[in-house]
């Protein structure tokens, strides 16, 4: 009697890439790099509604502040950010041996100076005023000449106060009369006057000559709304892409 043995070649995994781990890892990658992308695109927008909706609360206090009558300013100042924008009168007289002039301020598409001055104020205090835009020389050499109004002075203006940071071209004091920037603190620093820490812009006063044209600052809001919806844009696109190569019909071959 014969026996016959069969014999037959024993399976192996597929090692083609077309087994059920490759293509778990065919989808899981993609959508978890999906996720983070997704989760980092939502996280940036969601910080531009933000900063959006609390510069909508800046543009709410500072159209409240114009909107109120003058005040004269508090004999305590304290946190002078509730001030931003506050329409103030102030009495006193300006101290002419201290100007100074702001360099390249652009007004109606000249180029000139802001013309700052300390007015001394009626309590024996001082601050900064802004007095207006006058339009530059012919020549770099030629300095505007706008003395402030001498004796008494009454006038109103919008509280400023000090920027906290500003670009400025070396580290340098200022020489002369021309300064690069407005600095309360600098101020005090370089002239050894107490100032307060604001500035006044001034509206109205005597007529010398300077614009007052004082724009309303721009405080961002469209281009923060704008970034907004970008980053949510892009969250929306990479979900979708993810979805489109994800769940897409296969061709058959």
């Amino acid at each position: 009697m014969t026996t016959t043995f069969m014999t037959g070649k024993r399976s192996t995994p597929a090692t083609d890439g077309s087994g059920p781990a490759a293509w778990r890892r065919s989808r899981v990658l993609p959508a978890l790099a999906t996720f983070v992308a997704v989760t980092v695109f939502i996280v940036a927008g969601n910080w531009q509604r933000d900063r959006m909706h609390q510069k909508e609360a800046l543009a709410q206090q500072l159209d409240a502040a114009l909107a109120a009558p003058a005040l004269p300013l508090p004999r305590e100042g304290g946190d002078w950010s509730a001030w931003r924008f506050r329409v103030v009168e102030l009495s006193g007289r300006f101290d002419a041996s201290h100007q100074i002039l702001i360099d390249n301020r652009v007004h109606a598409g000249r180029i000139g100076y802001h013309v700052v001055a300390p007015l001394v104020l009626d309590d024996g205090r001082r601050v900064l005023v802004d007095r207006g835009f006058i339009a530059g020389g012919a020549t770099r050499s030629e300095r505007p000449q706008a003395p402030p109004p001498a004796g008494a002075v009454h006038l109103r203006g919008r509280v400023n106060p000090s920027p906290a940071r500003y670009l400025e071209l070396g580290q340098a004091a200022p020489a002369g009369n021309v300064w690069q920037n407005l600095d309360p603190v600098r101020f005090a620093e370089h002239t050894g006057l107490r100032v307060l820490p604001i500035v006044v812009e001034q509206l109205d006063g005597p007529d010398d000559g300077l614009v007052r044209d004082w724009p309303r600052p721009d405080l961002g809001i469209e281009k923060h709304r704008i970034y907004m919806m970008q980053w949510y844009s892009f969250a929306v696109l990479a979900f979708g892409l993810w979805g489109w190569f994800t769940f897409r019909p296969r061709a058959t071959p």
